[in-house]
């Protein structure tokens, strides 16, 4: 009687057969060296690559210019556009042709022409045109090149403007936060982390499923007494290891490599970090569910990977997107984990900072689990 009730809450219990999978599944990892490989050493050189290949900040724009003028007062602005760092003189030119054509054909992406009458408008303090033309096809640079062109035109009117004996009226000191440098890697890499630990990760589990499948180790699985959530389960652990041991790689060398300063706690990160690792390998588990092949999982894997990218506020502020767009970016996990690591690493936010985002990747992780634990289950009860 004993044995027969023990037996009906073995096969009532939704882990059964966990611990049968985590060790299987630990004893495939070590024969498969390239699983290891492909979670620690490819994302460690997708961060060294993009760290120092990526640089956020406008500097040095090709300019040329046209100097009709070539007196005191328009050497002196060419010299504050020289030192701005913003503008960097290529060539000069000695003709509107040669000025514009040195724009289309894309050897500058700033063009400045200063008139001929430029000295003789400022003695006779009238208002003294600067023709600026900026390529627009890249709207990063050209918003860049209109703002300090603008402010050193705004600077130069009032140096003109006001005498010596009077002080400016309103003068703005801004103070940069978190980043005072303005240092690239600061800002983008923290991001990153978040890219490419679902990256690897969701592919991991993805590939690990889908590859049981081409092999039909998965439907002998379905016939043993594992049950569908034990199955997932123990699949994910090993994985979820990995994951932990890909994320210290990354902050190591975030950290050592690129001098990026963590202003907030590191256990905290590691501790919010778990919520998106498991997120992440669930979304792995459910592509696996609906892949039949490697091809088609690494395909749906990509579907999962570009939105993160593009509307999790990893490289875009989500605020300037349209509204279906950025009620869309609320249902990307990648979206949260950013916060988290730019609050953690860049502000130093606390946990009462990023609680809520922490709870929210728990609830993903899991109704994505019990997702792909249902669509297994089906498979179980047609085998």
């Amino acid at each position: 009687m004993v044995s027969a009730i023990k037996e009906k809450m073995k096969q009532a219990n939704p882990f059964r057969g966990f611990r049968s999978i985590v060790y299987k599944e630990v004893l495939h990892i070590r024969r498969d060296f390239m699983t290891v490989f492909f979670a620690m050493f490819i994302p460690t050189v997708q961060m060294i690559v993009l760290g120092f290949g990526i640089d956020t900040n406008i500097r040095q724009v090709d300019t040329v210019v046209f100097d009709e003028n070539g007196k005191k007062e328009s050497r002196e602005l060419i010299d504050r556009l020289r030192n701005s760092d913003t503008f960097r003189i290529r060539e000069y030119v000695h003709s509107d042709a040669e000025l514009n054509d040195a724009i289309v054909g894309g050897r500058a992406k700033v063009g400045v022409k200063i008139p001929y009458d430029y000295s003789r408008q400022l003695l006779d303090r009238s208002t003294a045109q600067v023709l600026v033309l900026i390529d627009g096809s890249d709207s990063s640079v050209a918003g860049q090149a209109i703002n300090v062109a603008t402010s050193i035109g705004f600077e130069e009117s009032l140096r003109r403007a006001l005498p010596l004996r009077y002080a400016i009226p309103v003068e703005v000191r801004p103070k940069l936060l978190f980043n005072p440098d303005s240092r690239s890697p600061n800002f983008f890499l923290p991001g990153l982390v978040a890219v490419l630990l679902l990256f690897f990760t969701a592919f991991l589990t993805a590939l690990a499923i889908v590859r049981e499948k081409e092999r039909g180790t998965l439907e002998q699985l379905f016939v043993t007494p594992v049950r569908p959530l034990g199955l997932l389960l123990g699949k994910l652990v090993p994985y979820f290891v990995i994951g932990v041991m890909g994320l210290s790689g990354l902050l190591f060398f975030m950290r050592t490599v690129f001098q990026v300063p963590i202003a907030g706690h590191v256990l905290l990160l590691y501790a919010l970090a778990m919520p998106y690792l498991f997120v992440n390998l669930s979304i792995g588990l459910l592509i696996s569910s609906r892949a039949r092949t490697q091809p088609e999982a690494m395909q749906l894997s990509m579907m999962v990977i570009l939105p993160t990218i593009f509307f999790s506020g990893y490289i875009f502020p989500r605020e300037t997107m349209p509204l279906p767009f950025y009620i869309f970016s609320f249902f990307v996990p990648g979206t949260y984990f950013v916060n988290i690591s730019r609050g953690i690493i860049l502000r130093g936010a606390g946990i009462e900072h990023l609680w809520h985002d922490g709870v929210v990747l728990l609830v993903m992780g899991v109704l994505l689990l019990l997702a792909a634990a249902k669509r297994f289950q089906k498979k179980v009860i047609a085998t």
